[in-house]
């Protein structure tokens, strides 16, 4: 089992609302984020989104797709969404939005494992292959989010 943490920022020039309202509708990813290729909603939550499950679908550069689900564990509209990964890749994913003066800096964590056999088998080579990856995606998220709510990114790392 190999253990990956990644972080990225996306800056929008954007309500934190706007950005919150994107990233927590999920089921919509695939009509705006490259490498989302599918995002399905299997069990609501509760009134404020807790215990919500879902099912994604990912693929970037490499020749392989990546399945895992999300159960919602926190939220705190529309500053922090937390949820526990299963499947493929299983850890914490973690958003958090702040805004100032009309920029919202939307920053993902993501630290979870891989499951899979052969994933784990490549790690110790493949690492630094998997981050780029995972990079390429979010970069793609950043512009896709940016040009859904039709606001400049002023930056993606």
């Amino acid at each position: 089992m190999r253990e990956y943490s990644f972080l990225t920022t996306w800056l929008l020039e954007a309500g934190r609302e706007q950005v919150w309202e994107a990233i927590y509708d999920s089921e919509r990813w695939p009509q705006w984020w490259n490498g989302v290729l599918e995002a399905e909603k299997l069990e609501e939550g509760d009134d404020a989104g807790i215990g919500q499950f879902g099912r994604y679908i990912w693929k970037a550069k490499l020749p392989y797709r990546v399945e895992f689900f999300i159960r919602t564990t926190k939220v705190e509209r529309p500053f922090l969404l937390e949820g526990d990964a299963t499947g493929e890749l299983a850890g914490v994913g973690r958003w958090r939005l702040f805004e100032q003066d009309g920029v919202t800096a939307a920053i993902y964590e993501w630290n979870v494992h891989t499951t899979k056999a052969w994933m784990n088998a490549l790690a110790p080579v493949a690492g630094r292959v998997f981050k780029s990856n995972h990079d390429y995606v979010m970069r793609n998220g950043g512009v896709g989010i940016a040009k859904l709510l039709g606001v400049p990114l002023l930056a993606s790392d």
